[in-house]
This record gives C-alpha cells, structure tokens and sequence, in this order.
C-alpha cells in the first residue's frame, strides 16, 4: 500500500508532525482527539471489517464520518455539543490530509462539509458573592488539605483559570512580590499572567510556605505531593460545596464544577464594569466573541438598562371568557 494513501500513516503523522510539533497541541487536545478517533477506527473495522492499520483513506468518506456521529450520539447518548467536539477532530485530521494526499480532495472536501449540529445554547451557570463567600468558607483550615482547598478555591474564583491550569501549577509560577501574578500556558501553548489581589496574595503566600511534602511537587498537590487529577479537584469541591449548602441553601439547586468558578470570575468581572475584550484577555480566550455568552447570562446588567429606559405603556385588561363554541374549536 502507498504511505500516501494509508490512512493509519496520515493519522500517525498527523499527530506527530502536525498536533504535536507543529501546534504544539496542550495534552488535552490531545489526548481528546485520541479518544475520538480511537471510537472511529473501532466503529469503522465493526463497520467494514477492516483492521485499523489496514484502512486506506478511501475507506473513511463522508457518509461514514456521519454514521459514527450518528451512532455515538444514538448508541452513547452523547449531547450535539460532544458531537461536533468530535467532528472537530475529524475536520483538523481532514484539513492535515489535503495537503498530505491532494489526490483524494474530492472526497476530502465532501469530509469537511459535514456541519456541525445546531443545538441551543443554555445560559452559563455561575455563583453569587454569598454562594462564594459560604464556599470559601468551608474547608476545615486547621488541617493541611483544608489549607491546601482554600487556597485553591480562592485562586479559581478570583483568577478564573482553567481547571488543568490550577492543577498544573508550579511554585515558580507564583510570584508573591511586586506586581504579584500567576503563570499559566493555557490553551494553544499561549502563556498569560494574572494579577492576584491582595487577599489572594496573602492565602497564597502563607500557602507557599508550607513544607513540601516531596521534592518539586506542584503548588497544589494531593496527598501523595503528586499533581491532582481531575477527578480529585471535583471530588474536593462536591465536598465542601455540600458544607457551604447549610449556610447558603441556594447552592443546592446548582451544579458547580470548577467550570462554574470559571465563569464566576467573568460574571465578576463584567458586573464591575470590565469590557469584554480585557474579560477574553484575563480568561485566555482565543476570541471576544467567546465572552459574549456572559453578557448574555448577566440578568442583573439587563435589568439596569431597563430600569434606565422609559417602558411603554400597557393597560391591564378584563379576562372575559371565549364563545363556548369557539373555545371548542380552539381546544381541537
């Protein structure tokens, strides 16, 4: 089989030369374009009883790409948003293999037009100032993982970092003195640093000077001193979000993820009046438009504007039942 034409080749180069040296792609994108691909080579040899290493890139045209989207949203149940995630993988793929193999465009071009799927966008979830502070409040400071939680959940709430951001910090990214910031490489290899406020400099001081429990452990470590996973980050903060509940009863009826505490530090940062532009900046995002669903979510900004407009005017009307006939026609 010509390397040119041998899907498994492309696939391989395209993560090496191109995810991995070229974009410099973070271990979350690529470890979640993995995932997708790894589901559409074992849809694919169920589908056509070919072993992945033995596909050619004419075996994955576009009415099978949209068979495996069909499937895994059917058979896994997974959400349009997970849906076009995973054909976000298939189109970067795609994109790489017409330049690789020019003589499959036809095809190629038919792989790139599948759309991604329309569904509604529900308002970003975030908490109040009382639902912060109660959260805050929750971990038992006289022990260190109670320390170490604080600190960490102050950090989130007030700088907004990504949750593989907070975990991947290291001490020399911390700087306490003068002009006091955090380091992070966020998304697309982009370094940014973010103010700390006073406050958050003084936790995070006295958090620094904790004694390590192992050599170059990260600022937030788990028990072990090893990096926090994930799942320990929200395992932490379900624990002390069902603490803060009994003070702030609100935080029962909301689901909050390190995400939420994301999208609090935005919502914070538009109600004080920051423009849209310098809330991207501080988030890392790629694009303002990125932070418009913020502005969308902040009810209370909206209420301001109508409370400074003059209403028109609607008089209230008398309720008077339809015709017996003409609601029976109507109920039909």
């Amino acid at each position: 089989m010509n390397d040119q034409l041998s899907f498994g080749v492309l696939l391989e180069r395209y993560f090496t030369q191109r995810l991995m040296q070229q974009r410099q792609a973070s271990a979350h994108t690529i470890a979640s374009y993995r995932d997708a691909f790894t589901m559409l080579l074992r849809f694919v040899h169920k589908r056509l009883r070919k072993a992945p290493s033995a596909l050619a890139v004419d075996d994955i045209d576009a009415p099978l790409v949209m068979a495996y989207l069909d499937e895994m949203e059917r058979a896994r149940g997974i959400t349009a948003r997970t849906r076009n995630l995973r054909l976000t993988a298939v189109h970067s793929f795609f994109r790489f293999a017409a330049f690789e193999a020019p003589t499959h465009s036809a095809q190629i071009q038919r792989v790139l037009a599948i759309p991604a799927k329309r569904f509604t966008r529900t308002l970003v979830p975030f908490l109040s100032r009382q639902e912060v502070d109660a959260l805050l409040a929750a971990p038992d400071q006289r022990s260190w993982s109670g320390r170490r939680d604080h600190a960490l959940l102050l950090l989130a709430v007030q700088t907004g970092l990504r949750l593989s951001e907070l975990t991947g910090l290291q001490h020399e990214d911390l700087h306490i003195g003068v002009g006091a910031h955090v380091r992070v490489i966020g998304k697309g290899r982009k370094e940014r640093c973010t103010p700390l406020s006073k406050n958050t400099r003084a936790v995070l001081a006295a958090w620094a000077r904790e004694p390590p429990l192992v050599k170059d452990q990260p600022l937030f470590p788990n028990a072990r001193g090893g990096r926090l996973s994930s799942h320990g980050v929200h395992y932490l903060l379900g624990k002390h979000v069902a603490r803060a509940t009994v003070k702030c009863p609100s935080l029962k009826n909301k689901r909050v993820s390190p995400h939420v505490l994301r999208h609090t530090t935005a919502m914070d940062l538009l109600q004080e009046g920051t423009e849209p532009v310098t809330i991207a900046l501080w988030l890392g995002h790629e694009s303002v438009e990125t932070t418009q669903i913020y502005l969308d979510a902040n009810l209370a900004m909206k209420q301001a504007v109508l409370d400074k407009t003059s209403p028109p005017e609607g008089k209230p009307g008398r309720y008077r039942p339809d015709d017996r006939l003409l609601a029976f026609l109507k109920d039909l």
